[in-house]
């Protein structure tokens, strides 16, 4: 009779550890999971309108340097370094949605106003595709 009751005390306990084992693989796989919906969420309610309020302020910022440069040497800017080598810029930024400062697409003008002929910078353009938060517009469109 003893050794029956050990058996069923033994199978008690490594039913009780199968279980245990069971919860805790829920339980820490609840976690990851909620920290990846988690993440996700807090890229797009938290961090994208950030990036889409900078992008705003580098668009506006760069625009209205280039329209300055224009202004102040009867050409537009060959390139987006032109602004910095002629210190309207301190440096071109990094376009938040892409992380580069290489992804800026750039608009030329079609007829040239500079005496030269080549045609130079008339507008910015975010080099990123993706769909803003309202759904309706590319960045590279603003």
């Amino acid at each position: 009779m003893a050794s029956v009751t050990w058996k069923a005390d033994v199978e008690s306990r490594t039913c009780q550890a199968f279980a245990h084992l069971i919860l805790a693989t829920l339980v820490i796989n609840s976690v990851i999971w909620g920290g990846a919906v988690l993440g996700s969420a807090y890229e797009h309610w938290l961090l994208r309108p950030v990036k889409e309020h900078t992008l705003r302020e580098d668009l506006r910022v760069m625009r209205k340097m280039i329209d300055q440069y224009t202004a102040d040497s009867a050409r537009a800017p060959r390139t987006l370094e032109d602004l910095v080598t002629e210190r309207y810029l301190p440096h071109i930024p990094d376009d938040p949605m892409t992380g580069s400062a290489e992804t800026w697409k750039v608009v030329f003008e079609d007829e040239a106003i500079a005496r030269d002929g080549e045609c130079g910078i008339v507008d910015v353009k975010s080099g990123s595709t993706r769909d803003d938060s309202t759904g309706r517009r590319r960045y590279c469109d603003w």
